[in-house]
């Protein structure tokens, strides 16, 4: 794991245009998807997101409405309560995590809603998603915040040069 993080703090930032070409040059390419899901199955078996949390620490999440009301109840209050106490509301009506580093976060990097915690907290980094080569730029940005990311990128390069 020490590696792949090492590898990721090095590397990530200056290969971020290459491999957001890389990502975009998968748009057509349909068995991207099966393969990516295998190689986050993979690289999450080598990496201990508790050891990194960086999404947690950079990276506002998304909540939807249903997130909202469950994480309310969860922390009995009102989900009006809920929304104007942690979150930011955009323009046009979306919901997300009031700040960074994550309200929720621990200061061991576990999370104090992580049985109710938002769908986006869930599916992040989204490599195992169907969609995957057609989601370029949100996976290249995500190479720069989640070391898994940024491996499971370098695999595919692997596979597909």
């Amino acid at each position: 794991m020490k590696e792949i993080i090492d590898n990721w703090k090095k590397h990530s930032k200056e290969e971020y245009d290459e491999n957001l070409n890389y990502l975009k040059s998968l748009k057509g390419n349909k068995y991207v998807d099966s393969t990516a899901a295998d190689l986050d199955r993979t690289v999450f078996n080598k990496v201990d997101c508790l050891q990194c949390a960086n999404c947690c620490k950079t990276t506002p999440a998304m909540v939807s409405r249903p997130d909202a009301k469950r994480i309310a109840k969860h922390l009995g209050i009102p989900p009006k309560t809920f929304i104007k106490k942690y979150l930011l509301e955009d323009y046009d009506g979306s919901l997300m995590i009031n700040g960074v580093p994550c309200t929720f976060l621990n200061q061991d990097n576990t999370c104090m809603i992580y049985e109710v915690r938002p769908a986006a907290c869930r599916e992040y980094p989204h490599t195992s998603q169907f969609g995957f080569h057609r989601r370029s730029r949100m996976n290249a940005k995500n190479t720069l915040v989640c070391p898994a990311t940024y491996e499971i990128v370098k695999r595919l390069k692997e596979i597909y040069p």
